[in-house]
């Protein structure tokens, strides 16, 4: 049998095909090293042989290499104070590059003080603080993108007296560039942000023809991957070389992060080993032989969601429920009856082993592992933080697997939900949630007044990249080949409540549901946020890692996802 969904990073290879046909995120009975450079063989894909010395740094020159990362990262620390103190528009220069190359986590105490000192001269002036169009623009971003709100009406300064956007602007690629980018952190009801995205986007189009191939590229990278909805560590290297100007704090910068980057990347080396060797040693593979068995694709998720260098040990743990997600998903999809998966959910809703008397072995099995890795995880929270989620980490589970169990029996039954129903649903069984409940706890967070509906009622901060997830999903870019069309989707089912809608229509209701979603999220993250900085950054990357992971080409594959894996975890960079 088969549910209406499919999981978190869904959809994927069908059950089995690992043992038949090797995918490129799986590891399997090897050495920690032999799954290392399996990988990274298999990631090449067609690109020229890679050889092992081109993936990291050695040990021995890594001393150094961290000696010299130190001192530069001083070195700008203290250029970045003395131009947020002498220079304030340049500041907001500085701050972007900082931001694009993906080192920014070193530097938060003084971007926040400089951004701080912006927002009360924006304030004090009644946002009327410089009348460039790219200073404006820029500001206005990084602002938002800090928490403050500042209102989007600034931007009536650049239209004309007809109430539309100023024509000369054509001219200004930089100014379009920049303001293409502010409308991105657009919450609803802000027309002339949506205004201003047509707008810049379709003159940088336009623009594009006289532009020579270095502006070229810079424009395009633009228009594809605006900062707000991409990952910065996944997209750093476009960056590298942008620089208009190649002395004083942009060199220095590009040679921090190029330092950062090598680091960082070994790192994620030693994490994958340990993740291989975790999972190896958990057996689910050889136990359950449907499984799914790819860590590495897992591992990413936690990347993404902890960008932080100094959460190693808990990007590694986030790896081990989103492998949980997949398995799960694997015996709701395909393999139990709805009389036996009945009885999961109830042993889950009750974590109680008596209830699984009735199961095959396979289930037992997979519930041990689930309960074992849920209170190994609340414990290391426990011993860290001073804190136990065990009960909230159950509630989690319980949520996911009551959610797979409606679209089970949706299926079974042959019922066509509404197609909000469906939504309402497939937000909790994306997986999403589990994801970013774990997250929480692993950053040291405690449920209070504010965060008490984390679990219980799904915050927008959850909800939202949840719906962004499953609607790209059902837009169709990602065809399912395990379930063989199978799956239904939100356009399936708009479709069939709304007589006479065409397949385009539904699509361009996905389309602005999308849209809304990330306005929806685009709010929550202003302040007053009741989550901290980290988490609220997990969920803006979950819901950026999305394009990433749903561009399936005809073949089934994510050339785009497997070309951005290998840079950032297998290619250094030349300081």
């Amino acid at each position: 049998m088969a549910s209406t969904t499919e999981s978190f990073f869904a959809p994927s290879n069908p059950p089995n095909s690992h043992t038949d046909n090797p995918n490129p995120y799986s590891l399997t009975s090897m050495t920690s090293a032999q799954h290392y450079w399996s990988i990274a063989h298999d990631l090449k894909s067609a690109s020229p042989p890679l050889e092992p010395h081109n993936y990291g740094i050695d040990q021995h020159d890594m001393g150094c290499v961290s000696v010299q990362h130190a001192q530069k990262m001083e070195a700008c620390r203290h250029v970045l104070r003395k131009i947020g103190e002498d220079h304030p528009f340049e500041s907001l220069y500085m701050i972007d590059a900082v931001q694009r190359l993906g080192i920014d986590n070193y530097f938060q105490e003084e971007i926040g003080a400089i951004l701080h000192g912006h927002y009360v001269k924006y304030v004090a002036h009644d946002g009327d603080c410089g009348h460039e169009l790219q200073e404006a623009a820029l500001r206005f971003r990084l602002l938002r993108q800090q928490g403050y709100y500042v209102p989007a009406d600034i931007f009536n300064n650049f239209k004309g007296k007809e109430g539309k956007f100023n024509e000369e602007l054509a001219e200004d690629i930089n100014g379009l560039m920049a303001l293409y980018e502010a409308s991105q952190l657009n919450i609803e009801g802000e027309d002339i942000l949506d205004e201003a995205g047509n707008f810049s986007e379709q003159l940088l189009n336009a623009r594009m023809r006289h532009l020579d191939e270095s502006q070229v590229r810079v424009v395009g990278n633009t228009l594809r991957h605006p900062y707000h909805k991409s990952l910065a560590r996944f997209m750093a290297k476009n960056f590298f070389g942008n620089f208009q100007q190649k002395n004083g704090w942009p060199n220095d910068l590009e040679l921090l992060a190029k330092m950062d980057f090598n680091m960082v990347q070994s790192m994620h080396q030693k994490e994958i080993v340990q993740i291989s060797k975790w999972w190896a040693d958990l057996g689910l593979s050889k136990e359950l032989k449907f499984a799914r068995n790819q860590p590495l694709k897992w591992y990413i998720c936690s990347v993404v969601c902890l960008t932080d260098p100094d959460m190693s040990d808990e990007r590694v743990e986030l790896t081990k429920p989103i492998s949980l997600v997949y398995i799960i998903d694997d015996i709701f999809d395909v393999y139990g009856t709805i009389e036996e998966l009945t009885l999961f959910t109830e042993a889950v809703n009750k974590w109680d082993f008596a209830a699984l008397e009735q199961l095959p072995e396979y289930m037992k099995i997979c519930f041990k592992a689930l309960y074992d890795i849920t209170n190994e995880i609340s414990n290391k929270i426990h011993q860290k933080h001073g804190w136990n989620p065990v009960d909230y980490l159950r509630k989690a589970w319980a949520s996911l697997c009551n959610a797979f169990l409606v679209e089970a029996k949706w299926f079974a039954s042959g019922h066509s939900p509404k197609s909000e129903e469906y939504l309402e649903n497939a937000v909790v069984s994306s997986g999403v949630h589990v994801v970013l409940v774990h997250t929480f706890f692993l950053l040291g967070q405690r449920v209070t007044k504010e965060t008490e509906d984390l679990v219980d009622n799904i915050p927008g901060i959850i909800s939202s990249p949840a719906t962004i997830l499953r609607l790209w999903d059902d837009l169709g870019s990602a065809m399912d080949e395990n379930q063989e069309g199978r799956d239904g989707s939100y356009i399936d089912y708009y479709v069939k409540e709304h007589q006479g809608c065409s397949i385009e229509e539904a699509r361009e209701k996905v389309v602005s549901l999308i849209a809304k979603a990330w306005k929806e999220l685009n709010k929550e993250c202003l302040s007053p946020n009741p989550f901290p900085a980290a988490f609220t950054k997990a969920s803006l990357n979950i819901a950026r890692m999305v394009p990433l992971l749903y561009n399936y080409d005809d073949n089934h594959c994510l050339p785009s996802f497997q070309e951005h894996l290998k840079s950032v975890l297998y290619e250094s960079v030349s300081l």
